[in-house]
């Protein structure tokens, strides 16, 4: 019914108008008393074979949302009904900010993608801080840290610090976004000294925390093998906890969609089906050269369970969808962790 019915009304409308309306009437449908215990009846696989400990966590089940999806904390207690064992909120900066011009949201239907320039567009972090206060759900939470655009690169290692102290005691785990595409020069914070810079001043941060959360760096599927190479280092150097791989690419190789459309979309991120494959590569050189040291998140073209089966099975410990949640509706969920199921028996 959603990829025959209701998907090609949604995609007749603009993307981020889209997104308001999915939002809109999720918040309004599930104020209905007996709907969240219904959706999360129809969605949700609860099996002991399915549940994870991952750098520290207990997780129901693999699945996860992405960040992107819900930057400020809105509706995480709703989407929890959905199947989903933990949601990223974010990307969160410490002050709000309008993010870049529109349109900054493209589909690409021929290639299951879409391209997005929003510009870490959000409420700032105490905005996310006083949503996160009316947590009624037991998923794990996740925070996804940014700075904001004007923000420069030398200050940078603050901006996370202060985002990071809002968040602390509200989410279970962090992820350091610097490979961001839509952010101008944000790249350039996975450069050796930059990382460190902030890395170490959130690892300072926590050992004044009652307690500990584990903090994960996101990586650009658009790093070369050097580049993933000293990351891997600086990760050992100071223990980071985990990565998510990958985020959005720059790159517009092999797409179905014609040249002329895509090229007119201008700069940002791509996510979807064409990223799979550098996803799995980068996940499996990371474990591999990692001996699995390291719990990776895997992310990037998730659009069928044999398609978060290959992460796993690369050596992600959990994975997150959000192109494949827009494109297949949320019944991917559920259908990912039968399928996990049944490769298991």
């Amino acid at each position: 019914m959603y990829k025959t019915i209701i998907r090609p009304i949604l995609f007749l409308i603009d993307p981020e108008k889209v997104h308001k309306l999915i939002v809109f009437f999720i918040k309004t449908g599930f104020a209905i008393p007996g709907i969240s215990k219904l959706f999360k009846k129809l969605y949700t696989v609860d099996h002991p074979k399915l549940k994870r400990n991952v750098f520290g966590l207990r997780f129901n089940n693999p699945v996860g949302l992405a960040a992107g999806f819900d930057k400020n904390a809105e509706f995480f207690n709703e989407f929890s009904n959905f199947g989903f064992s933990f949601i990223e909120i974010g990307t969160v900066t410490p002050k709000g900010q309008p993010g870049n011009p529109k349109p900054r949201l493209f589909r690409l239907p021929e290639d299951k993608a879409l391209i997005n320039r929003m510009g870490f567009n959000n409420y700032g972090a105490k905005v996310a801080a006083k949503n996160l206060k009316n947590r009624k759900t037991d998923i794990i939470i996740g925070g996804n840290l940014g700075k904001n655009t004007n923000t420069p690169n030398e200050m940078a290692a603050e901006d996370y610090r202060v985002t990071f102290n809002e968040l602390y005691y509200l989410v279970d785990y962090f992820v350091v976004n610097v490979s961001c595409p839509n952010v101008t020069d944000l790249h350039k914070l996975q450069d050796r000294d930059s990382l460190l810079l902030i890395l170490n001043a959130l690892m300072e941060e926590r050992k004044n925390k009652t307690k500990l959360k584990p903090i994960l760096l996101k990586i650009s599927p658009d790093l070369n093998q050097s580049q993933i190479d000293e990351i891997i280092d600086i990760a050992h150097e100071i223990q980071l906890d985990g990565f998510v791989v990958a985020n959005t690419s720059t790159t517009r190789e092999n797409l179905l969609t014609d040249n002329e459309k895509v090229t007119s979309f201008a700069n940002g991120g791509l996510s979807g089906k064409p990223l799979k494959d550098r996803s799995n590569e980068l996940i499996r050189y990371i474990a591999t050269k990692t001996n699995r040291y390291f719990p990776i998140i895997g992310v990037g073209g998730i659009m069928t369970p044999e398609d978060a089966i290959e992460k796993l099975e690369a050596g992600a410990a959990l994975v997150q969808i959000y192109t494949g949640f827009i494109y297949e509706g949320p019944g991917i969920v559920k259908k990912i962790n039968k399928a996990i199921l049944n490769k298991m028996n």
